[in-house]
């Protein structure tokens, strides 16, 4: 028989010993540790034939946790959402409801910007629903640093050696870099002279043009 109490899921677990305590016992609150699911480490992960859809999988570390939340949503299954206000909070509340088989778009998602009494409790009072916008934009820079990573890697392990990575940031800045670089090993200094100079003049008056 399900409970009335409520599943708050937070990231961290440092945050729900704290909102735990603000919310009393009508709220159960537990921590995801961050992400419940990722791209898998064997393969790209990505669909290129297909719109680009990633294949996520829950990572053997998360294996416990997913199942421990399942359990907990087994006993109390009005879950509320309560990461953190930002694009990877927002990816993971998703993963959460996909981790866990529930709709995403009628799981409540409450946000704070900071862990008081007042603040935890006002987002509780005003619930809103899981921005789609947001976790897009975090599923589409996790695909292009796979992207890059997954095909540029290797090639720097055959020219150089194995070890080295290239990402989707790192590989722009190295190049920036490097081109700032060559302009300096091509510049050619030379000579130059800036003369300043401070006069009065004591009878002064406008030229006239007809003159």
């Amino acid at each position: 028989m399900a409970k009335t109490a409520q599943l708050v899921i937070v990231e961290s677990p440092t945050k729900a010993k704290t909102i735990k305590q603000i919310l009393g016992n009508k709220y159960v609150v537990e921590a995801s540790m961050g992400h419940l699911r990722d791209l898998p480490k064997a393969k790209l992960g990505v669909d290129t034939e297909h719109n680009f859809i990633p294949e996520y999988v829950i990572p053997t570390a998360s294996r416990k946790i997913v199942t421990k939340l399942k359990n907990l949503y087994a006993e109390y299954p009005q879950i509320i959402l309560a990461t953190d206000e930002d694009r990877e909070g927002e990816a993971i509340a998703w993963h959460i409801t996909q981790a866990l088989g529930i709709d995403p778009v009628a799981t409540p998602r409450i946000v704070f910007h900071e862990i008081t009494t007042e603040a935890v409790q006002a987002a509780i009072a005003s619930p809103r629903h899981l921005d789609q916008n947001l976790v897009d934009a975090q599923q589409a820079r996790r695909v292009l640093d796979r992207l890059v990573g997954y095909k540029l890697s290797p090639l720097l392990w055959k020219k150089l050696f194995r070890g080295l990575s290239a990402g989707r940031v790192q590989s722009v800045a190295v190049r920036l870099i490097v081109e700032r670089e060559r302009e300096i090993e091509k510049f050619t200094p030379q000579e130059y002279w800036k003369v300043k100079v401070d006069y009065e003049a004591k009878h002064w008056r406008k030229a006239s043009r007809d003159r």
